[in-house]
């Protein structure tokens, strides 16, 4: 009997647009019916759960705006119900991050803690070993001099992204292999760091010189990204702020938002912490645009993620975002590290 995992990756890797979720019921063989009469089963019978909650779930998953969101407890419930495979009597163990992994962070922030929180001590009590990277030993040096002393780095690519004319369109990214898959990369400081410097190498080999007039970071974490980027290869351009609120059908900018100052037709560099399958980045640079007219803008990324489980991507249409960045019509496009789902946390969990 093959494994529900595998069969839902495949299906994934096909069909970009099935949700997690579907394309885990879709490889336990079942019909949405089927699929709730096997939830119903998996408590023993002391639920209800109809076909139409299914569909709402999914529905919810597969598009902004439709459906609504999985319970914690009914998360929990379908990974065992899956597990079981088409013939209902495997044991195959499903991570709840895993059946709803490309929207994760949609779901309302208590079951996100509740979910961090029940992955962490699944691990610690009986699961792999967590890495610790922020260990160093003896004779390693707190500050990396290269990839090679980055515990969490992998190998890296070159990959072909819209840019210039003229410019330079490969880059060098690395990639972030998940030692804990289902669960969100915590990063370190150094492997941040490692992930900005990638940036500015790459900002700096586009083929031609980038005077930033503003360098805008996407709340914490890319506000972090701007000022560093600002001050070592934009001569310490203005820095401006987009602090981003969820709200049920997007996402909204926050009056905390700051925006500087800038002759006609500036040109602007947007550094966020991660891309996934959300328009947010499409959303922001509407804004920019109606703010600062005719404005050039560059989107600067530290994580993209990809479609299926290889990192090491052949093409830019292989990231999940690679549709919503095309439609922003950037000028051009930097990325240091592509990431598989759920995703990665950056240092201190700044938002």
């Amino acid at each position: 009997m093959g494994s529900v995992k595998s069969a839902a990756a495949e299906l994934m890797a096909q069909y970009p647009d099935v949700p997690s979720l579907q394309a885990y019921r879709y490889a336990a063989g079942l019909s949405q019916d089927q699929a709730a009469v096997r939830y119903n089963d998996v408590t023993g019978n002391q639920t209800s759960l109809g076909g139409t909650s299914v569909n709402a779930w999914e529905s919810w998953a597969r598009r902004r705006g439709l459906g609504s969101p999985p319970p914690m407890s009914g998360l929990l419930i379908l990974c065992a119900a899956y597990g079981r495979g088409p013939l209902g009597v495997a044991e195959e163990s499903i991570s709840p991050t895993e059946l709803i992994a490309e929207a994760y962070e949609r779901l309302p922030i208590e079951d996100q803690l509740a979910l961090k929180t029940f992955t962490e001590k699944k691990v610690s009590s009986g699961g792999p070993a967590p890495v610790t990277p922020h260990e160093h030993d003896a004779t390693r040096s707190d500050f990396p001099t290269s990839h090679d002393q980055v515990d969490q780095i992998g190998p890296e690519f070159a990959l072909a992204v819209p840019t210039v004319e003229y410019g330079n369109p490969e880059i060098d990214v690395f990639t972030l292999p998940n030692p804990q898959p289902g669960r969100l990369i915590d990063l370190t400081w150094d492997t941040f760091g490692y992930g900005v410097e990638r940036l500015s190498q790459q900002i700096k080999n586009l083929g031609k010189r980038l005077d930033m007039d503003i360098c805008f970071g996407v709340n914490e974490a890319g506000l972090v990204m701007a000022t560093f980027l600002a001050s070592s290869r934009f001569s310490r351009c203005r820095i401006g702020y987009l602090r981003c609120n969820k709200v049920r059908d997007g996402i909204n900018l926050d009056d905390a938002s700051f925006y500087p100052g800038a002759k006609d037709a500036p040109t602007i560099v947007i550094c966020d912490f991660e891309v996934k399958h959300a328009d947010v980045i499409g959303y922001l640079t509407r804004q920019l645009r109606e703010r600062y007219p005719k404005a050039e803008l560059y989107f600067a990324v530290f994580g993209a993620m990809t479609k299926d489980r290889r990192l090491d991507v052949e093409n830019f249409d292989d990231l999940t975002g690679a549709t919503i960045m095309r439609a922003a019509e950037f000028e051009a496009i930097f990325i240091a590290a592509t990431m598989s789902p759920p995703g990665i946390e950056p240092p201190l969990e700044l938002r």
